[in-house]
């Protein structure tokens, strides 16, 4: 059998060996903690992020009170107006009508809406009333302030109809009105087979 034995010097140098090692290990145990720290505060900026897109999805949600049409000609069948009376969806944040959209898909094919400056509805944008009557694009805020403004869409306009067919008896219509959120709500329109007079409002 062998013996080694060491030198005060060999074991000195086994000693500062090993501290080295011990120290390097350290250093990469505590890069590793900093690396999971760092990940987990990440990972837990995007869970918070994308939990409040989510229910961002869900709350700042435009509700449809009502969907009205106002005939125009009950010889020509066709509307003069389409109102479609809309408020915030329970627990909703206030809801900027400038930065809503509305996609239709009606008997003219395809169209998107957006708000007009001037609010009034024409072509490829919708107006906007307030219930009191005034309809100012700067106030087209949906809250608790502004509990419901009427949305007016023109039936001659892409996808509803043409100048001289606009949307009428017994036409449909799908929209899908999405909010700054960009939370979706449809909406169909189904006009009556017959009008009987002018300036009457249908159901929708």
């Amino acid at each position: 059998m062998f013996e080694t034995i060491l030198d005060g010097e060999e074991r000195g140098q086994v000693g500062i060996g090993t501290l080295i090692v011990f120290i390097a290990m350290v250093l990469v145990a505590a890069i590793a903690a900093g690396v999971l720290i760092n990940t987990a505060g990440f990972l837990q900026s995007q869970a918070e992020a994308t939990g409040q897109e989510s229910t961002d999805l869900v709350s700042d949600r435009i509700e449809v009170v009502s969907t009205t049409g106002i005939v125009g000609s009950a010889t020509d069948g066709e509307l003069s107006d389409i109102k479609i009376v809309v408020t915030t969806a329970p627990g909703a944040s206030d809801i900027d009508l400038n930065e809503t959209v509305i996609q239709a898909v009606g008997p003219d094919g395809e169209g998107t809406l957006s708000l007009a400056k001037d609010t009034s509805a024409s072509g490829s944008e919708f107006g906007i009333e307030e219930l009191s009557g005034s309809n100012s694009a700067g106030d087209a805020v949906l809250n608790s302030e502004n509990d419901e403004f009427t949305i007016i869409l023109d039936p001659t306009a892409s996808a509803f109809g043409t100048g001289s067919n606009a949307f009428g008896e017994g036409d449909t219509a799908t929209l899908d009105i999405i909010s700054p959120a960009s939370a979706t709500t449809s909406v169909e329109l189904n006009s009556p087979d017959l009008y009987n007079t002018d300036n009457e409002a249908v159901r929708l």
